[in-house]
Formats: structure tokens, C-alpha cells, sequence
């Protein structure tokens, strides 16, 4: 069995301010040793069920919030960006048992989060087939694309919801909750404990019945904070401009979504 974890940080417990997100602000550490310690506990769960390869991707901003030293021994991990258009989980392939998702959160727009957003902080909306693409839909559908089912998600309550709009038979672990500006947590040992456990049962159940269907066709629409950004982004081969911050693209091509999106975030 191989399984994939691909780990965000502002779906992670606790974490609630931008600034406990960002190497080198107050609060940083605390949330990056909360982010390696779920990310621990999914790798043990994965293990418990029988998981023998665990790719792990730090796929928070820079994508070096996590070291060797955080993750057990005989799990790979992978740091940075390569510039890859499956970007959060890059290298992710057929040859792969499930995906687990650890820190995911709310897309941009959303109230479900102080910290919503999706890919970059200047996109005010960014939406496929006139739904939210959270940064949970894209890597379900990248999954999908390669033919691997998604296991497990972490993260705050509306990433849990979606995920089960998705297919309700996704396991999931609401670490938290979004309140305004504020954040209602679950303790840290209970999330790391809950993680855990998630992932075992996940792995044990039908793998197959987790899997979704893509869309026959997509249309994306990003939404820019500034139009300078949208007429830019409008440049993209088959890309046009609907307003003055809006461009969009439609294609039958899912991973001609995902270069479009490397483009213009």
C-alpha cells in the first residue's frame, strides 16, 4: 500500500491569524509544530493500516514548513516547488493507494474561515463550473484525474462539508471552526489522536467507493483584488476577460485547468 499526504497549515488547529502562518512572524513555530505533528499522525495511521511507501508534500507556501526530522522513519517527504501544475500534490500517480489532505481550508470568498483563500491571497474569488474551487477541490480533482481515490481530510469544518459534498464516503476530521476573525479549536492531542485514527479506518474501508467522477467540461473564473492582474492573466491562450478583475477559461481538460492556474496565481 502507498499513500500520499499532501499538508496545508491553515486548516491546522489552533492556527487562526495570518501572521502564525508565515516564517519568521509571531506565532510561526507554534503552528508549524502543529502542522508536523498531524502530519506525523497521518503518517502513523497510514502505517497502522498497512501503508509501506508515504509520500508526504509540504504544500504550504513556500513548501519548506516541514523536515525530515518531522516525519517517521521510511516516509519520503517533499520540500519546495518544482513548477509542476499538480502543485499540491505533485508527483501524485496512479501507482498510488489513496491521498490524505491535513490542513486544508476554506476557499476564498468563504466565511468559513478568518483565513479563506484559495492558491494566492490577490485572487477574491476563483470558481469551476460556478462552485468555489477551494484548494480541497482541486486536489480532489487532480486525484481524480490520475486515478486515485481521496481517503481523508483534515482541516476546518467548511473543507470537512465540501469534501463530503464531494462524496460522502471521504473520512474527515473539523479540527476547528471559523467564527468571524476568530477560530474555535479542538485541543491539540485530540486532533493529532483523530487524525490518526481517521486515517486508519479510512484505509481499512472500500478505497474504491471514495473515488469521484470529474466534470465533462470546466469553466474557471478568477476573480483578481486589482484588474491589472486580470488583464495579464487574460493573455493565457484561450483565456478571456469578463469585467475589469474577471478572467475566464473553459476547457474539457482538467490538467489545462491546472496550467491555467500555475499562470495566473
Amino acid at each position: 500500500m502507498k499513500v500520499y499526504i499532501s499538508a496545508d497549515i491553515e486548516g491546522v488547529t489552533g492556527v487562526t491569524h495570518w501572521d502564525e502562518t508565515d516564517i519568521g512572524k509571531p506565532g510561526y513555530e507554534a503552528s508549524r509544530s502543529q502542522m508536523a505533528a498531524e502530519v506525523r499522525a497521518a503518517c502513523e495511521g497510514a502505517a497502522k493500516a498497512g501503508a509501506r511507501e508515504i509520500l508526504v508534500k509540504d504544500a504550504h507556501d513556500t513548501g519548506r514548513n516541514l523536515t525530515p526530522a518531522d516525519i517517521p522513519t521510511g516516509a519520503r517527504l517533499l520540500r519546495g516547488w518544482s513548477g509542476h501544475p499538480l502543485a499540491m500534490v505533485e508527483e501524485l500517480d496512479r501507482s498510488f493507494t489513496g491521498l490524505v489532505l491535513v490542513g486544508y481550508h476554506a476557499p476564498a470568498g468563504s466565511a468559513g474561515s478568518p483565513l479563506a483563500h484559495s492558491m494566492a491571497l490577490r485572487l477574491h474569488a476563483l470558481e469551476i463550473n460556478g462552485q468555489p474551487a477551494s484548494e480541497l477541490r482541486l486536489a480532489v480533482y487532480s486525484a481524480a484525474y490520475v486515478g486515485v481515490p481521496v481517503l481523508f481530510v483534515s482541516g476546518d469544518e467548511e473543507t470537512c462539508a465540501e469534501a463530503h459534498r464531494l462524496n460522502p464516503r471521504i473520512g474527515s476530521l473539523a479540527v476547528k471552526r471559523g467564527v468571524g476573525g476568530a477560530t474555535v479549536s479542538l485541543d491539540a492531542e485530540r486532533a493529532v489522536a483523530g487524525i490518526r485514527d481517521g486515517v486508519t479506518a479510512s484505509l481499512a474501508g472500500d478505497l474504491q467507493l471514495c473515488r469521484i467522477s470529474l466534470p465533462n467540461r470546466f469553466a474557471v473564473e478568477v476573480t483578481y483584488r486589482d484588474h491589472p492582474s486580470a488583464y495579464r492573466a487574460s493573455l493565457y491562450p484561450g483565456a478571456s476577460l469578463r469585467g475589469a478583475r474577471t478572467v475566464a477559461l473553459e476547457t474539457p481538460d482538467f490538467m489545462e485547468v491546472l496550467r491555467f492556474l500555475l499562470f495566473v496565481t
